[in-house]
């Protein structure tokens, strides 16, 4: 599987975590930066990685800046993505399941490197359900792209 991955100076550090457990389990990442603490705009990393899903030169994006909420804002402004701001396990496995995310979302202020790998594990190893109901709520989504 192919993930794209970025985040800003707020997320760097998470980042360099993820990635490692990321290479780590045999992903194939993309990096769309920031290489540094050195302070940036989310927006351009967030819409780096979400034309990237959407373009379908990856499989799934992974974003992060302080909170994970900017990152969320702006990559749900492309058309096709469906990037879910999580912090627990239940919610990584649910955003999945049910509203067939594309990108997550995560805040490097906010949770530690453990609880990030291991949401990101959940993340990338749940399949979308496609029960009626959810294949339903997923294509209204769809709709207002």
């Amino acid at each position: 599987m192919k993930i794209a991955i970025g985040a800003d100076h707020g997320g760097y550090e998470l980042k360099q975590k993820v990635v490692k457990f990321l290479k780590e389990n045999g992903y194939d990442i993309i990096d769309y930066g920031t290489d540094s603490n050195e302070s940036c705009d989310y927006n351009d990393v967030a819409l780096d990685v979400a034309h990237a899903v959407r373009d379908q030169k990856v499989d799934r994006g992974i974003l992060m800046c302080g909170t994970g909420i900017g990152m969320s804002i702006q990559a749900n402004k492309v058309d096709g993505i469906r990037a879910a701001h999580v912090h627990d396990l239940f919610s990584a496995k649910a955003t999945r399941l049910h509203n067939d995310s594309n990108v997550l979302c995560m805040g490097g202020r906010i949770i530690g490197d453990e609880i990030a790998c291991a949401i990101t594990d959940i993340w990338l190893s749940t399949e979308f359900s496609n029960e009626e109901r959810h294949v339903r709520r997923v294509n209204k989504i769809k709709q207002t792209d």
